[in-house]
Formats: C-alpha cells, structure tokens, sequence
C-alpha cells in the first residue's frame, strides 16, 4: 500500500506526496548558460516543425501542446546541465532531450496504456532506420522519426566512427528497452534490484546523456581508454546517480499516475517489503553511495590510468572535459528536477545554496564515507547459520571424477603450486592435503558433466589455476600493502595467453605464470580467433579485480553495493568458469546476440547466485579469519547499518530473486528472443545448451560448496593452528586471503 504524507519536516502542505524528499547529497554548484533564452524559444519552434505539438494521443488530445513544452522546461534542463557550451551547441543538445522525452510521452500514450506490444515492437524497429551513415533513411511518418532524422544528420558528422557506434547502441537500447518495461507492465512483474539497476542504464538513457556530454564539451574519450573500468565506471556511476534521482522525483507520476512499475522506489519498497518513506531513503542512500564512487574513481582511478596509458596532454584534456561534464550534469540535473513541473518537488527547496546547505551535504558526505571506512576487520562472528537456498535444478556428476581428480594433484605439483613462493615465510600458498581439500575436481564435475576426460582435466585445472591466483595475491601482496608488484604482477601474465598461434611468451617466473602459460596451450589451440580474445579478456577481467581487492583492503574500504557485485562477478572468475562450458559444448553463435538483454540478464543472474553463494558459505571465513571486506552479508550490513543475520537473509532472497529471474528468461524471453530474431535452429540449440550448462554451473556450485571442507570452523581452525608465526590462509573459489599476524586476540 503506498503510504500518503500530508506534511514535510518544516511543515509545508504536500497534497498526496506519497514520501517527504529525502536530503539529498550534491556537493556540486550547479550553473546555467547564458544561451538559456534562445534555446528556449530555438526547441520550441524546432518541437512544432518536426510535428511533435500536435502530436495526436490515441483517445484524444495531444501528446503535448506548446504549454506542455514550456512547463516541463528543457531548455533550462539543458542549462543547468551543460552550462559552458556555446548558443548552437546548446541549441542541438536541448533539441536531442525534447525528442528523448517526446519519445517517451509518446510511447505510454500509444503503447504502455493499451499494452500493444506487436504494434510497439514495430514503432521501435522502424525507429532504428533513421539512424544510418551508409544507407538513405525512409520518409518520417511521425513526430518522433521526423526529429530523430534531423538531430542524426546534425550530430553525426562531428564525431568519430567509434563515438558514433557507441552513440547508436545507447539510443538503440534507450527505445528498444523500452520493450522491457511494457513486457513488465503487461505481465504486473516488478524487477529484482540487480536487474533493475542493469536495465534501468539500457532503457533510461544516461548512458546516452554521457555521449552527448562529450559533444557539448567537445571531449571525445578515445577508444583505448573508454572501455577501461575506470571509464566505464565513471559512466555507470553517472547513469546510476541519474536514474535514481529521477525515480525518486518521478515516483508520483510514473507509479501513480501512469502505471508504471520500472521505478528503484517501487522495486525497493516491494523487495524489502518496506514503506514508501523507507524505500525513498535507501534509494537516496544508494544514490550517495553511487555519486561517491563516481568521485573516488575520479580522482584515483583516472589519473592512474591516464599515467599507465601514457595518455597525451590532448587526451588528459578532454577526460578532465568529461568529468566535469559528467559533474555538471549531475548538479544541473538535480536543480532542474526540484523546478520541473513534469516532477514531484513540494517543499523541496529549489536548489542546495548557502553555507548551511553546504554543510549539510558535506556532513551527509562524510557520514557515508566513515561508514565504508568503519569495519573492523578479524571481528569474531562464529558460523553463519545458513538458510535454505531455492535451487530447482538437480545436480548431475561426469563420471570422470575420481581420474580428474588424481590428475590434477599431479598438474598443480608440476606447476609449482606446492612450492615455496617469494614473500611467504614458511612454505607455499597450498600444501597438497589443501589442494585435496579443495576438491576442485569435484566443482568442475558438476558445472561440466558432460565433458570428455581432457576436457574435464582442463576445466579442473583452469578452477585450480583461478584459486591459487587468488590466493596467491593477498599472500604475496596484501600483508605489505605492495600495489605496484601485484599490478606488475597482472600485467605480465596476458603475456601468457597469445591470440596468435605463432605468439611468443615469455619463461614464466612463478608458479602462477607457469600454470597459466600451460592452460592457454591446452586451450587456445582449438578455439576460433575471436573465441581466443574473449575468453582471454574473461582471464583479464579475473586478474585485474584481484588488484581492486588488494586495493579497497588497503585503504580499509567496504565496497559500494552496485560496484561489488559487479567486480564480484570479475573476482569470482564467472565469466571465465561459466565460459569453460562452451569448450565442452561448442557452437556457432554470431557475438552479438550474446550482447543482447536476454543473455546478459542470463548471464549475470546466474553468476549473481553462484557469487552469492560463495559468500554466505565463506562469510566465516573471510571476516573473521582473513580480515577480509569483500562479502556480499558484510556489504549489506555495512550499506544497510544491519546484524549478519537480517543481510544474510538479504543475500539469500536476492539470489532467489536472480534465480527466479533466470527461470523466467529461459521459460520465456529466451524463446521470444529465437522468434523475434528468427535463429536457425543450430543457434538456438547452442544456445539453449548454454541455458542448461548454467543451470548446471549453478547446482553444481552450490553442492560444492555444501561439500568442500574448505569452509568449516574446524578446517579453519586446523589452519589456523598449524599456521607459526603468520596466518596465511587460502581461499576456495572467487574469494580472498589475506596474510596476518596470527594473533589470538583476533579470535575467538
């Protein structure tokens, strides 16, 4: 039931407010150009040429008429967010954001309220033809195809090949997603909140705000760094703060007014079975949260990859150009919001101004910092009692197991993996009765039960290979705090994996460079070119997340909510592991359709449950024994300010969520997909192999670790006690060790 308020903390009347607007933290000024005024007037004379002022609603009406535009205001939208961009400059961008919301309008009153979505599904796909450099675009039958024609030929000729393909994927997923939300409203389904803040970047369109940040403050990002984390985390980041925002501002229009159910408010307040008011304030504090990692990768993480990349004094320009675009937005947006007639904002003051508001943001800032920065690490917690996880499908064992198993002992003691290793005191990070402990074959027997035996071997030993490296980071690396050898470390080993037949490489120097130049032997040789680059890219991934752990443990930080699962993904090696089943079934599938909604959604939520698995079973284990910070229980208590109890609940309901979510793609947009895109039947058998590889990966997953003595309070005491002088446990899968004095003061 939506909770109605009649009255705001300083007691101003709010007529059906559903919630009091939270404070919010925005600790930029915001600015205006002075080319406000001939905007204003250029998009409305542009808005009523292209036909969109008398745009007719299906039951009578208009879509909007010259009041409508004028009230909801885009050219001060624009202002706010792009306040040092020149008259036409401004002039286009605000032309760009009267189509986006026009298109928006325009398809609830057409389609979101009758629920047609063949007719939708059509007026998006003729959509996407007036979005062309090499073919001759068709006549525009409509306001929105009319303007989307114009701003194409006025905005892409000034930017490059590549801006413009990733300009035309971010509008091509802004309209094409919005098949998502009708799908949703058609079927009352609300989404989970790892889907909806994945979704929430495709169909609300601040991705594509970035692109244009980048026209309006003439700041292209170049291809070899827009693709790297730090990038890309500065455009999630961004987009994330922007939707947010806007659900909360919006929350009395799309929920109640319009119908709509794809709102962060409303999946909050449905997933935690929570008020209105408190599902408000999560969503701010996630907000905060996000608009904070924007800040920390900013001033960390770009610098050091513009060092790394040795990026020109043109290309560090235009990055510092986007980053402040990218604030200016945030700001500009925030100020528009609280004046928009289009939003709810009674009571809210029309913008953060004066010292004493400045104050409060930077309390509200420092508050939420101190609480990332505040966990003690080593604190004693006992088991973690767990709950019962909803896992449908059945586990099913190759029957290679028992030789799987005796070859890899062989293979890791041939690699070095029981060797002593530079940095530890006394042994290695594994002895073999660990290793056997691990059981490592029995997981690659679960997630790939129809393999061959090599290929059962091979799948064992990538698991083993991912484990020891690890481990064998926090042993080396973390006690000393040493960020430069371990980035050292990780930028030697792609040197490993060669996507040329006739590459060299280089004589491993450790057991962890020896393991991997074996393993890409024995499986590069039978894989296509561009398979070879991908799952080499899934081996990356792993490696470089090693070093954000490393990282976020030295400076004694629990990550952000949004950005650990999404490097959990990385740091769990899913990608690679779940990509293994592919060796053992094979198939020709074009690359993009694994770049779809559908399979991404696929994808992530079945690594989501395998992660999440992980860290209810070893929460014991890393917090209380490897001093470790990175755990989805331990994130949620620290985001949510609650006991272990209540965020492993949290975490299990999640991975029920995703799991659920998994099984409503299979059952039903996996086979809309096939129509939709007309797969030939290969395809769609490859694919619906894939489906089923990851139901096994999952199971499989979750009997390992109900099986593997790895994470029982007497294995990690036997540990412990055998450890002299320095502790330094390992890991199962996808987790972290960390080496420290063995203490018992630390525990129980």
């Amino acid at each position: 039931m939506i909770q109605v308020l009649s009255r705001s903390p300083q007691g101003k009347h709010l007529p059906m407010q559903p919630f009091v607007m939270p404070d919010f933290y925005m600790p930029y000024p915001a600015r205006i150009n002075p080319n406000m005024e001939r905007s204003r007037e250029h998009s409305t004379a542009w808005a009523r040429r292209m036909g969109m002022l008398d745009a007719p609603k299906p039951g009578g009406g208009l879509i909007w008429d010259e009041t409508d535009l004028a009230r909801m205001d885009y050219g001060l939208m624009c202002a706010y967010t792009h306040p040092d961009c020149d008259g036409p400059t401004l002039d286009l961008i605000t032309d760009w954001y009267v189509w986006v919301f026009f298109f928006d309008d325009q398809f609830l009153e057409q389609f979101k309220y009758s629920r047609d979505i063949r007719a939708a599904k059509a007026y998006v796909d003729r959509l996407e033809l007036f979005m062309t450099t090499d073919e001759t675009p068709p006549e525009p039958e409509n306001a929105a195809e009319a303007g989307l024609k114009d701003l194409w030929e006025r905005t892409v000729p000034a930017m490059s090949d590549e801006w413009r393909r990733r300009f035309t994927i971010s509008t091509h997923n802004l309209m094409v997603e919005s098949m998502w939300e009708l799908d949703n409203i058609d079927r009352g389904r609300i989404a989970n909140p790892i889907e909806y803040v994945q979704m929430r970047r495709r169909v609300g369109g601040a991705p594509w705000s970035a692109n244009l940040v980048e026209y309006a403050a003439g700041a292209e990002v170049l291809g070899r760094l827009a693709g790297t984390r730090p990038m890309r985390v500065l455009s999630d980041t961004f987009s994330d703060g922007v939707h947010l925002r806007n659900d909360l501002f919006s929350y009395q229009r799309e929920v109640q007014e319009e119908g709509e159910n794809s709102n962060a408010v409303l999946v909050f307040e449905r997933f935690f079975d929570c008020p209105t008011q408190d599902a408000a304030e999560l969503v701010n504090d996630l907000l905060t949260s996000r608009l904070q990692q924007f800040e920390t990768t900013a001033l960390a993480e770009v610098p050091g990859l513009l060092a790394e990349r040795a990026a020109s004094a043109a290309e560090q320009a235009a990055v510092a150009a986007y980053v402040k675009g990218l604030q200016d937005w945030q700001s500009g947006g925030h100020q528009w919001h609280a004046r928009s007639s289009r939003y709810m904002n009674g009571g809210l003051a029309s913008g953060p101004t004066g010292l004493g508001t400045a104050a409060a943001t930077l309390a509200m800032g420092v508050r939420h910092r101190s609480r990332q920065h505040s966990h003690r690490p080593f604190e004693p917690v006992g088991p973690l009692p767990l709950p019962e996880l909803h896992m449908p499908f059945p586990i099913r064992t190759s029957p290679h197991l028992d030789q799987a198993r005796e070859n890899s002992v062989g293979w890791a003691r041939r690699m070095g993996f029981f060797d002593s290793v530079p940095g530890v005191e006394a042994g290695g990070i594994w002895d073999e009765r660990r290793f056997v402990g691990l059981d490592l074959a029995h997981c690659a027997s679960m997630i790939h039960a129809d393999a061959s035996p090599e290929q059962l071997d091979l799948s064992t030993d990538w698991l083993s290979w991912g484990t020891y490296g690890d481990d064998y980071y926090p042993v080396v690396f973390g006690a000393t705090r040493n960020l430069p050898a371990a980035k050292a470390c990780g930028d030697r080993l792609p040197a490993f994996m060669p996507v040329d037949d006739d590459g060299l490489v280089p004589e491993p120097a450790n057991p962890l460079e020896r393991g991997l130049a074996d393993l890409w032997r024995r499986t590069a040789g039978s894989m296509a070119p561009d398979a070879r680059r991908q799952f080499r890219a899934a081996v990356e991934d792993m490696i470089t997340s090693w070093l954000w752990e490393l990282t976020n443990q030295a400076l004694g930080r629990v990550p952000d909510p949004i950005d650990y699962v999404e490097m959990r993904r990385k740091t769990f090696g899913a990608d690679m592991t779940s990509s293994l089943s592919r060796l053992a079934r094979p198939g020709d599938v074009p690359p993009e359709i694994y770049r779809t909604r559908v399979m991404h959604e696929l994808d992530t939520a079945a690594q989501d449950y395998a992660c999440f698995t992980n860290d209810l079973f070893s929460y014991q284990k890393e917090i209380e024994f490897e001093g470790e910070n990175h755990n989805l229980v331990l994130v949620i208590e620290n985001f949510l300010g609650v006991d272990r109890l209540t965020a492993r609940d949290i975490t299990a309901e999640l991975m029920t969520a995703r799991m659920q979510e998994f099984e409503y793609i299979v059952a039903n947009d996996l086979p809309a997909m096939f129509a939709e895109l007309d797969l030939d039947e290969d395809v769609r058998e490859t694919l619906t192999r894939h489906a089923d590889g990851l139901k096994d990966w999952m199971a499989g997953v979750l009997e390992w670790h109900r099986r593997c003595v790895r994470y029982t309070e007497p294995e990690l005491l036997r540990l412990r006690d055998e450890a002299t002088g320095f502790s330094f446990l390992p890991t199962g899968l996808g987790t972290s060790a960390v080496r420290v004095p063995a203490r018992h003061e630390h525990l129980p």
